[in-house]
């Protein structure tokens, strides 16, 4: 016999509240411990709820803390989109560092993946290869963001040069990541600090001119 409309509506509505529950219990474990530190029963008893329902909704913790990324990279990616649209007024140079100033603080709200993905990277552990290829996925979609986001400010630049400055921007974003993790900086006007470091290597290659 189905169930009634409103039952499965319930249904659905608490599984959707116990996702995020597991998920919001395993990003604040793994934040604190690292992934080694993350367990199943852990984020059972942050989360109040049995191991039988965080089974339920992910195999294992590799595809638990690949959720956690995904999660939280989606959250950062919708939160820059929905500060997209830029001042035409803005020269070069202002538009990118206030792109890169955004994108930090945004960043300051949605830092999991970010937090995660480092740890595995520097863990360089076998065991977690759904989590990894997450991450992994999340920084090939990053450059290419970069890519189009430069080739926009900086019109003239070839493929080439976008290339360089965008592995640059995100290595540097990496280092003042941890940075701010470890020594508590801030993380915004390190960006936009980042952001001028960059473009005065535009400046000292030739690839754009001073003040443009």
């Amino acid at each position: 016999m189905a169930q009634p409309a409103s039952r499965q509506r319930k249904t659905r509505a608490n599984g959707v509240a116990s996702r995020i529950a597991i998920l919001d219990a395993a990003a604040h474990i793994a934040g604190e411990r690292g992934y080694e530190g993350t367990s199943i029963n852990a984020v059972s008893e942050r989360s109040g709820l049995p191991a039988s329902s965080i089974y339920w909704h992910f195999k294992n913790k590799d595809e638990l803390i690949a959720a956690v990324i995904d999660r939280s990279y989606s959250d950062w990616i919708e939160a820059l989109r929905r500060l997209a649209d830029q001042d035409s007024e803005l020269s070069p140079v202002e538009m990118y560092s206030s792109g890169m100033r955004q994108s930090a603080e945004q960043l300051i709200q949605f830092p999991d993946f970010l937090r995660l993905g480092l740890m595995l990277t520097l863990e360089r552990r076998p065991s977690e290869p759904t989590a990894r290829q997450r991450f992994q996925a999340t920084r090939v979609e990053t450059l290419a963001r970069l890519r189009r986001y430069l080739g926009r400010v900086f019109e003239s630049l070839g493929e080439a040069e976008i290339e360089q400055l965008a592995v640059l921007t995100l290595a540097g974003s990496d280092g003042l990541f941890i940075a701010a993790e470890s020594e508590g900086i801030d993380i915004a006007d390190g960006f936009e600090t980042l952001a001028r470091a960059v473009m005065g290597a535009a400046v000292s290659f030739g690839w754009v001119r001073p003040n443009s």
